[in-house]
């Protein structure tokens, strides 16, 4: 025989129900997640660096990631830092975190047609996004590098990919330039300049990286894809109101 629900149970069932239905609580395995909705990703406490090797290993890889130009002036020939593209130093969802990459590496790139090693796919990046050359595989800059990318990940499941993982997929839709070009006068130009020239100011919601010309990404960078831009934008643009550009303007935008 079924025992008779008591009133403070029902209440507990009808909370959890209106939380579901309103979106409260984690949205459902490849449910799809609102641009406007904040996603948290499993990242190490700060704390847990110390003053040991290793963390001081994490601290300058961080730091070469954060001001990658004035770091490694010799193998950056542009106007960008590797956090221009991967948001908080690595850890705002579809912004091609780098949280739990270390466990899923080597992979196979179709690109290549190689399984690479985490060294191959930063090297890419140097390359591609940031027009400069590849760093030493056995060398300190490197090693510092893997090792922050490898802290990042210690709070995620073992070779799991965590919602917010990569980038947002949306589209493909049809680019209107014409409509990107207004779209971004009045959304965009006040960080990134009205030729995407990129600005630098002491705000930093106002600080835009350049956008194309000799001081932006290569046309093999991932960014140079317009999906891959119109995703990055509408999640993530503009710096102080993200997730506020729908998905059309994001396409025209980026085309």
């Amino acid at each position: 025989m079924l025992r008779p629900i008591r009133r403070s149970e029902f209440a507990l069932v009808l909370t959890a129900a209106w939380g579901s239905a309103c979106g409260g609580g984690k949205p459902a395995p490849g449910a799809k997640v609102p641009a406007n909705q904040v996603v948290h990703m499993s990242v190490p406490a700060e704390s847990t660096l110390r003053n040991d090797p290793f963390s001081q290993s994490v601290r300058r890889g961080r730091a070469l990631l954060t001001a990658t130009r004035d770091s490694l002036p010799r193998n950056v020939d542009n106007g960008l830092r590797c956090v221009s593209c991967h948001l908080d130093d690595g850890t705002r969802a579809f912004a091609m975190p780098w949280v739990g990459v270390y466990a899923r590496f080597p992979q196979y790139r179709s690109r290549s047609g190689k399984v690479g090693r985490i060294e191959n796919r930063i090297n890419d990046c140097f390359r591609r996004s940031l027009n400069g050359t590849p760093l030493a595989f056995d060398g300190d800059d490197m090693r510092d590098i893997v090792a922050y990318m490898s802290w990042l990940s210690r709070a995620s499941a073992p070779g799991g990919r965590e919602r917010g993982s990569g980038i947002d997929s949306i589209g493909p839709l049809l680019a209107d330039t014409a409509k990107g070009r207004t779209a971004y006068l009045l959304t965009c130009a006040r960080c990134h300049g009205v030729n995407g020239e990129g600005l630098v100011t002491t705000v930093a919601a106002t600080s835009g990286t350049p956008l194309w010309g000799p001081q932006s990404f290569t046309i093999g960078a991932g960014m140079a894809r317009i999906r891959v831009a119109a995703a990055f934008i509408h999640r993530n643009m503009p710096f102080d109101l993200p997730g506020t550009v729908d998905a059309q303007t994001a396409f025209d935008i980026a085309g």
